[in-house]
């Protein structure tokens, strides 16, 4: 496979889509090399039983200035800006009124330290109260929200996260991965099931090595996650090395989804509810109840708990969650439950993750991972972007961001 193009972008999630889109309302040439069969990457909606469910990411976080929000307006994907159950448990099952204040209490607490006297280790394990009654429950919502414990993670990071994050979080009822697989621009060009193996530069531009052929363009966007940048899985100059030290500063985070199927009218399962299956636990899940009204319960596994799906298995993971469902509602729903379906993204060869967070002292990786290289070769995905990172729009966002540096480098090449 050969091509005299401007731009190959590897990798075809949000941030190759979104390069993919800049580029061609530049009316640069661009070819986009998939390794898997579909676009999105790490944003999925994956058809069940007649129901579109987002394996991956699902909600459109600070949804007021998402990219996608506008994106999916101006395609007349619908909207759902109902706010999310998150942080209310049903009927205060297995969690009090009191103890469900003096959780919240105890997490706002912990974000003030991290916001006013932040830990000079930089670890945001530090930022907890010793031996406090709900650390654990500060390390299951880091779970959900990082993938990591809070040893692992840098608070400069983290905080930099929260300060940018609107709070708004709406839906797309299609599918968040739906949305932003349709976006993929009719004018750029697209190879699904393309791994690169290879990348080399030489004195016209970049060459990549794929299974069908090298693909030689002018320059290249590099879109693909940590884990895989920091792997053997695609063969990189030795000039890029600091590239990949940077990836390994931003390690991919454990998180899972898995989504059982609700039998017969199950009635104790409210719409649009929301229940942790045990506060006390680092491991546990949260479990939604009947996402817009559907009839299933989407069960979010993070950090330590996504480990029991990574290392044994789905079944393991829908046991998990069947018995910490039943220790709420009472062991006769466990005849209304179903297994449906359940991600795996740590075990995917081609992502190998959820998503990044930084390591303590290396928030400035980000930085460093986003640099580009000879103007030839560019990097983009939300590992790269240094405020909204971990999320759907950030990769979009920074796929925008590199085209714009490929864009600038070819005019600067071409004497415009």
């Amino acid at each position: 496979m050969t091509a005299d193009i401007d731009v190959v972008i590897v990798g075809g999630g949000a941030a190759g889509i979104g390069a993919a889109r800049r580029l061609a309302a530049s009316g640069s040439s661009a070819l986009l090399i998939e390794a898997t069969s579909r676009l999105g990457g790490r944003a999925w909606t994956h058809e069940v039983s007649g129901l579109p469910l987002d394996m991956g990411c699902g909600w459109l976080h600070s949804a007021d200035r998402n990219s996608w929000t506008r994106i999916a307006e101006a395609s007349g994907f619908a909207i759902d800006r109902r706010e999310p159950a998150w942080g209310k448990q049903y009927g205060d099952l297995g969690f009090t009124p009191a103890e469900q204040a003096a959780a919240r209490k105890a997490f706002a607490a912990w974000l003030r330290r991290m916001d006013t006297a932040p830990p000079v280790s930089d670890c945001a394990a530090d930022a907890l109260e010793p031996d406090g009654l709900w650390n654990a429950y500060l390390q299951a919502l880091s779970g959900f929200i990082s993938g990591a414990r809070l040893e692992r993670m840098s608070a400069a990071d983290y905080m930099a996260y929260d300060r940018a994050a609107t709070g708004e979080n709406w839906r797309a009822p299609a599918g968040y991965g739906s949305l932003i697989a349709s976006s993929f621009p009719a004018k750029a060009a697209l190879r699904l099931a393309t791994p690169a193996e290879q990348i080399e530069m030489d004195r016209d531009g970049v060459a990549i090595t794929t299974p069908v052929g090298t693909v030689r363009a002018r320059s290249a966007i590099l879109t693909v996650s940590t884990a895989v940048l920091a792997g053997d899985a695609i063969k990189l100059p030795a000039a890029l090395d600091p590239w990949r030290r940077a990836a390994e500063l931003l390690p991919l985070g454990r998180d899972e989804k898995l989504f059982l199927e609700i039998i017969g009218d199950g009635g104790v399962f409210a719409p649009e509810t929301q229940v942790l299956g045990d506060p006390r636990d680092a491991r546990t899940g949260a479990y939604y109840i009947r996402p817009l009204e559907r009839p299933v319960i989407e069960c979010f596994v993070g950090g330590e708990g996504a480990r029991v799906v990574e290392e044994e298995g789905p079944v393991a993971g829908f046991t998990y969650a069947i018995d910490q469902i039943a220790a709420l509602f009472g062991s006769g729903v466990r005849g209304k439950l179903r297994p449906l379906v359940a991600s795996s993204w740590c075990r995917m060869t081609h992502i190998g993750g959820a998503y990044s967070y930084a390591v303590p002292g290396q928030a400035a990786a980000r930085d460093a991972l986003a640099r580009p290289f000879e103007q030839r070769l560019f990097f983009a995905g939300e590992a790269t972007n240094t405020r909204d990172f971990s999320t759907a729009h950030g990769a979009h966002d920074s796929g925008v961001r590199a085209a714009e540096e490929a864009i600038a480098a070819l005019a600067s090449s071409q004497g415009q």
